[in-house]
């Protein structure tokens, strides 16, 4: 049986690790070729290592999404090496400090809101013009629970997610009848490296967190990664200017 992204060619940034590594290793199951970009080479080049290791097709490109020229290489090598670009993952994003709203350091507002929100939209700014020159394309913006609802000591991340979910369906609209859908997973609490920050890795944050999800437990990367890639197939067609909440009914509550 074909997979759900049989041919396609996907791009995944941040795609080192957790959600990223994640939604990688799902596109190459489903038959997608994969461009795994991070700014962390080694976490990327074992991701497509796992790929090809997996009988899978895929290639690292490194990239900082904070920088223009940085993403204008990373599509226009990504579309060099497999001739075109169907879908994208963006992804990549960094969690910040835990302050308050007035104490929150200016230097780690801009960067930020530098990776999580600016770095979407230039992705998207690069990769629109080449899903277009194929009259179709699907993106997959990753945002969270917290571009949904707010949270204490988390001003930048919560700004820079509900960013992300505004500019989601800000280019849903404007390219919905080019063939282009633009839509946003929203995760809650999931078990990746970012969290193992926010917890500090001490198994009593952790079940915390784990306690305020209303199924009793974390969800894993891969919970996530079926969401996108499912968002990036066909059978997802008429599904765009969507934020969808992958969160345990976090938000239900």
């Amino acid at each position: 049986m074909a997979g759900l992204v049989a041919g396609k060619v996907a791009l995944v940034t941040g795609g080192g690790s957790g959600i990223g590594r994640a939604t990688s290793l799902i596109f190459a199951r489903e038959g997608a070729k994969v461009v795994v970009a991070d700014f962390v080479a080694e976490g990327g080049q074992e991701t497509a290592n796992l790929i090809r290791q997996a009988g899978g097709e895929a290639i690292f490109i490194h990239a900082d999404v904070a920088k223009a020229e940085a993403v204008e290489a990373l599509v226009k090598d990504a579309v060099a090496a497999y001739g075109r670009l169907d879908c994208a993952h963006n992804n990549a994003g960094i969690e910040g400090p835990g302050a308050t709203t007035v104490d929150y350091p200016e230097d780690m507002w801009a960067r930020v809101i530098a990776i999580n929100l600016t770095g979407v939209w230039l992705c998207m700014k690069y990769e629109i013009p080449e899903m277009l020159k194929g009259g179709s394309g699907a993106i997959v913006n990753t945002a969270s629970t917290a571009g949904l609802t707010g949270f204490p000591r988390g001003s930048a991340y919560v700004a820079s997610k509900h960013g992300v979910v505004g500019l989601t369906r800000t280019a849903a609209l404007e390219y919905a009848k080019s063939g282009i859908r633009v839509n946003a997973v929203c995760p809650g609490a999931i078990d990746t490296p970012m969290m193992g920050r926010i917890t500090d890795h001490r198994p009593q944050r952790a079940a915390r967190m784990a306690a305020a999800e209303p199924v009793g437990r974390m969800g894993q990367p891969s919970e996530i990664a079926e969401a996108v890639v499912w968002l990036c197939s066909d059978s997802a067609s008429f599904v765009t200017g969507h934020a969808m909440a992958v969160d345990g009914a976090m938000t239900a509550q």
